[in-house]
Formats: C-alpha cells, sequence, structure tokens
C-alpha cells in the first residue's frame, strides 16, 4: 500500500515553496514585542539563518528550527532531504550541530509504515552530520510534514552573519540551482528521472563538507539558499551595505532540465513570491532569456552555501570543493542590491 502512496499528491505545496509570503511574514514580525536578553547575540531580526546564544566567554549555542510537506514520494528520502535541510542553517552560520528534535504533521489515516520511514530518513541524515535525534513530538494533521530544530555550538567571535560583504568579495555558490522547479515538474508528471535525481541527490547532500572548509578561510558573510531563492537570500546578504552583488549569469550552476522546464513555463507558485520580495533590489540586464531569469528565484529545498570572501581565498576554496563556484562579485558603482549581468 506504501508504494501506491504519492506523498506530494497530498500537498498543494512542496518543501521551501510551502514559505509563507516573505513580504507578508515581515509585517508581522515587526508588530512583535521585543524581549530583552544579554545573552542573546542574534535573534529573529535580520533574517538570520539561526538565533546565537552567548552560553559564556568562549561558546555559543545556535538553534534553528525548520519543516515542510514532501517534495519528494519516498518517504525515506523525505526524511533524508528534511533533516539535510534543517541541519543546514547551522552549517550556514559557521557553527557545528550538536542534536536535534523532530517535528511531525502525519494523517491518522496512513499506514505507519510510511511514518516510519519518514522518521528512518531523518536519523539516518542526522547520523551522517554526526548528531543524534534525541526525541520531538507528532501531531494528527491532514497533510504530511516533517522537519528538525536543530541545536548547534560554535566559538563565540567565529560565527558567521548574513551580512558583512567586502568591497571586491567574490561570491560563491556550493549547489547547483533548480530544485525547485524540478520537484514542480515532478509533482505533474513531466520531469524525467535523470532529472528527478539529479534533484534529489543535491537535496540530499549535506552543507557539512562546505562549511567545515569555508571554516578555514576569512568569511565576510554568509547565508544558505532555501524559500526565498538565489535572489532573496542573496538580496538579504546584500543588506545595509553600499554596494552592489554582480552576478554573472554564465558562472551560475544551474541543473539542465530545470532551465527546460522553466522555458515550458514550469515554476512553483514560491518563485513569484520571491520576485515580488525583492523587487525593486534586481537589475536585469537586457537581453536575458526569462527562463534563467526565473531559475534566479526558484525556491531551493536544502540548497548550497552562499559565501561572500576575498577573491583569493574564493579561488582557494572552490579549487577544494567539488560543486562550488564562483558566481559573481561585491562591486561599487550599481544602482541595486544585485545585477545580473
Amino acid at each position: 500500500m506504501k508504494d501506491k502512496i504519492r506523498l506530494t499528491t497530498l500537498t498543494t505545496s512542496a518543501g521551501c515553496a510551502a514559505k509563507l509570503k516573505a513580504t507578508e511574514l515581515i509585517k508581522v514580525l515587526s508588530t512583535l514585542p521585543k524581549t530583552e536578553c544579554k545573552e542573546l547575540e542574534v535573534g529573529y531580526d535580520g533574517a538570520e539563518d539561526a538565533l546565537v546564544y552567548n552560553l559564556d566567554d568562549k561558546t555559543c549555542l545556535l538553534s534553528t528550527v525548520d519543516f515542510f510537506p514532501p517534495m519528494v514520494d519516498d518517504p525515506y528520502t523525505f526524511g533524508e532531504i528534511a533533516a539535510a535541510n534543517a541541519i543546514s542553517d547551522i552549517y550556514a552560520m559557521g557553527g557545528e550541530p550538536i542534536y536535534a528534535l523532530s517535528l511531525m504533521c502525519f494523517p491518522q489515516k496512513l499506514p505507519k509504515t510510511i511514518l516510519k520511514d519518514i522518521l528512518e530518513g531523518g536519523i539516518a541524515k542526522a547520523k551522517e552530520a554526526g548528531i543524534p535525534i534525541a526525541g520531538g513530538h507528532t501531531i494528527d494533521d491532514p497533510v504530511v510534514k516533517y522537519g528538525l530544530a536543530v541545536t548547534g555550538k560554535a566559538k563565540r567571535g567565529k560565527i558567521w552573519r548574513n551580512k558583512g560583504v567586502k568591497l571586491g568579495d567574490a561570491i560563491v555558490l556550493t549547489k547547483p540551482l533548480g530544485v525547485g522547479i524540478i520537484n514542480t515538474a515532478a509533482k505533474c508528471n513531466e520531469a524525467s528521472k535523470d532529472a528527478i535525481k539529479k534533484a534529489v541527490k543535491s537535496m540530499k547532500t549535506l552543507n557539512k563538507k562546505a562549511a567545515k572548509l569555508g571554516q578555514k578561510y576569512e568569511v565576510s558573510a554568509a547565508t544558505d539558499v532555501t524559500g526565498f531563492g538565489l535572489f532573496g537570500h542573496l538580496m538579504e546578504m546584500m543588506e545595509g551595505s553600499p554596494y552592489t552583488a554582480l552576478i554573472n549569469h554564465k558562472n551560475v550552476p544551474i541543473i539542465d532540465e530545470a532551465y527546460e522546464y522553466s522555458g515550458y513555463g514550469i515554476l512553483p507558485g514560491g518563485l513569484y513570491n520571491n520576485k515580488e520580495y525583492t523587487d525593486g533590489k534586481v537589475t536585469i540586464k537586457d537581453g536575458l532569456d526569462s527562463a534563467l531569469v526565473d531559475v534566479m528565484y526558484d525556491p531551493q529545498t536544502s540548497g548550497g552555501l552562499l559565501l561572500s570572501l576575498s577573491r583569493k581565498d574564493a579561488e582557494e576554496y572552490v579549487s577544494k570543493l567539488d560543486g562550488a563556484v564562483i558566481i559573481g562579485e561585491i562591486v561599487d558603482g550599481k544602482n541595486t542590491p544585485i545585477y545580473l549581468e
């Protein structure tokens, strides 16, 4: 029975594309009362990937939570992807994950073998990250949703923030774009088996190696590319900076089939939300293919790290990490935070 149930047919949205519209969420968050806490170095202000709590003079704790509905039909694979995505926020802050708790919404009517497979997938990916899933919470809900609340640690003063780019920095992306488009194509039976295989491989890959290598360099700013797409997360990285992220479209890694499907107009709804979120903050050079431009807004699930670091360090970094690419640089003299040429 399990094999006949397509998890992606049980939801109207998938993976990180299920996020609420950023423009609406920000309006609500801006009205919330602030709670003073001297140990809290980073809260939800500034759209950082995780909170940072200073435990003592040497150590800080990082905490994050992420969960979403399925973007693949196989329960075990869904568990792996959801866990990799949640743990990524700790890596994106330059931290080391230490344990996690699971969050599960599951319809009572579905076979519990599916529940078991999802949880086992998450446990396997957490084990790969070197951490235990020590417990969690499960509720009956019409739509399957799964993820983790993850706690990590770092040395005080050594965390990465999503602000702080420097003039002349190179911008590095560690995974290709396009998984959101491919997931959408798969949901309507338009994606090839090869395309799905590429997307699943990318989503299942931990950012562990990318983060560990990055810790050897002076990273000016960092985040991971998830639901708000490349441009949405890059815009957050550029906030408050007088400079522009100049992106060379020829250097941006894209899964081939995603570009193809984009040309057919197979696009997730979250992509349009991301365009609204970055409205007025992006300049597109005249003549660029609209299908390619759309991929820049594609909501990613368990996407790669986005790093800003010196050109010398960036070149050394990408030479040591398979799949990592320099996609642009921080420049002066442009009118918007992002310029795609």
